[in-house]
């Protein structure tokens, strides 16, 4: 069988093709989702963070391993099998307004969709009124915003109450993530719930409805 750390050399090499193949054939081997995240693509993609903070290499490799990153997730999200049962609830994610960099964002969607969620991706820069008219329009229970750097914090807040605003409030949960968020930012905005990574965010969305929809097992 692969060796998942073969994903994570790989997408540090940038090489996009060969990340993929490797997890269309981990798939196969009925490695599960989870496992192809948290053994082979998080911990590529963290090293190669880890290099670039280093000065060990530099932004045109941070790209192509991005690439490599966002193809891979791509792949896990064609290949996730379709729930033969009704979707559960319905997540709208999206970075927020200023955010260019989406990994965290397709961490999240790949994680929820496995989780069987119904995952409405907006993109990156994504403005606070965009957020909560595609929560109105898709009828959502989460919104997921992301902010990955203090420049762009405040966004979060004008979406918590730009929600308020169109009385929407009390019928979303808006889940907050990023490097500089913590749990009382989190608060002090009144967002719902904190999470401090892509991996969490997802475990504490499915959590949350684990009463009333019980979570999907990772495929």
């Amino acid at each position: 069988m692969i060796d998942l750390s073969e994903i994570s050399c790989s997408l540090q090499s940038g090489k996009a093709m060969e990340t993929s193949a490797l997890i269309t054939r981990a798939l196969a081997e009925n490695y599960s989702v989870e496992s192809i995240l948290k053994q082979g693509l998080i911990p590529g993609i963290k090293t190669v963070e880890e290099r670039l903070v280093r000065n060990e290499i530099f932004l045109p490799e941070m790209v192509v391993a991005d690439r490599a990153m966002n193809i891979g997730l791509k792949t896990l999200q064609l290949l996730i099998p379709i729930p033969v049962k009704e979707p559960g609830p319905t997540v709208i994610i999206g970075t927020v307004k200023g955010e260019l960099r989406d990994i965290e964002k397709n961490l999240i969607a790949v994680m929820m969709q496995g989780l069987g969620f119904r995952v409405v991706d907006l993109g990156t820069g994504v403005s606070p009124e965009k957020f909560i008219q595609a929560t109105i329009n898709e009828n959502a229970q989460f919104i997921t915003a992301i902010s990955m750097v203090t420049t762009t914090m405040q966004q979060l807040k004008l979406i918590v109450q730009t929600a308020a605003a169109a009385n929407i409030r009390d019928q979303v949960k808006i889940v907050v993530t990023g490097k500089p968020i913590t749990e009382k930012f989190c608060q002090a905005i009144g967002a719902d719930i904190y999470a401090p990574d892509a991996i969490s965010a997802a475990e504490l969305i499915a959590a949350r409805q684990s009463k009333d929809v019980p979570a999907a097992m990772l495929v």
